[in-house]
């Protein structure tokens, strides 16, 4: 165990929160005016976790903070009193096992596999594939394209998703073109590095272990997810220029091949994190079952 100071920790809280301020504040002030997001909402709608939880800061299992006993969110499970302070309490993982398991089985798999280019974001456009202006699943926001041009596109360059999570919206006339037929079941085989979704869900991947992974990785974690949906919405055949961003026009061979680079470097920079975050779940395995 590693003893953090009053002054240290509080120092460290404020420093995430800093950080992580513009998502929350903004989200926050969105949802008080009844706004949306095209881009980030996405972040805290699909992915279950509230702005209070990104906003606070933990520092992980393994670390002992002092003087915190009686302060949010420290005072309550699963921080529990230790000589000195507070600390994570492993036994919290007990249900959560299976999860755990899953979650290093889903990052060994992607860390093998090489990335797989040549799908070009094109789920957003299957899942508008054969439905009209009224039909689309942001009626908020509006199509940059047309309902012609969605399914020339679709039909031209084909699909190729290999995520369940972005197959699993396609439109019915959509999902018998997909290339293959992802399931969760053949999720930890399928999923692969070069998928925005899976950098996206690196996010979701930590915050299921929240607070027992550390709030620096969680918010180098939703930092790759929001530039992740940010290509992912540029590409899509919504019309994302009243949020600031300028489309990819992957109906183009132009377009395509700028994804192809935007993919790339969204690829690599998911690597570090995802890597750490494979080094913080083995260690919370290792050490629960030295406790169990």
């Amino acid at each position: 165990m590693v003893e953090m100071s009053e002054d240290q920790w509080r120092a460290r809280a404020s420093s995430h929160e800093a950080r992580v301020a513009p998502w929350v504040n903004n989200r926050l002030e969105r949802r008080a005016r009844g706004a949306r997001h095209a881009v980030y909402d996405f972040l805290f709608d699909y992915y279950p976790y509230s702005p209070s939880k990104l906003k606070n800061w933990h520092p992980g299992f393994g670390v002992i903070l002092q003087g915190a006993a009686s302060a949010a969110p420290y005072a309550q499970s699963p921080y529990r009193k230790v000589p000195g302070g507070v600390t994570a309490d492993i036994t919290w993982l007990k249900p959560r096992i299976p999860r755990l398991n899953l979650s290093i089985r889903l990052l060994e798999g992607i860390i093998s596999r090489s990335p797989v280019t040549g799908c070009f974001a094109l789920h957003e456009w299957a899942m508008v594939y054969g439905l009209d202006h009224t039909q689309v699943r942001h009626p908020y926001l509006p199509l940059r394209v047309t309902p012609d041009t969605v399914r020339d596109t679709v039909e031209t360059v084909g699909l190729r998703c290999t995520h369940i999570d972005a197959y699993r919206f396609y439109t019915d006339q959509a999902k018998p073109l997909n290339a293959t037929v992802p399931t969760r079941a053949t999720q930890p085989e399928e999923d692969q590095p070069g998928c925005l979704h899976v950098a996206m869900d690196t996010y979701k991947l930590a915050g299921w272990f929240s607070p027992l992974i550390s709030s620096d990785l969680i918010a180098d974690a939703f930092e790759l997810a929001a530039q992740a949906r940010e290509i992912d919405m540029r590409a899509s055949p919504y019309d994302v220029t009243q949020f600031g961003f300028q489309a990819i026009p992957v109906e183009t061979v132009d377009g395509r091949k700028q994804y192809v680079r935007e993919q790339a470097e969204i690829t690599q920079r998911s690597v570090p994190v995802r890597a750490a975050l494979l080094v913080a779940l083995k260690e919370l395995h290792s050490a629960y079952y030295q406790t169990a």
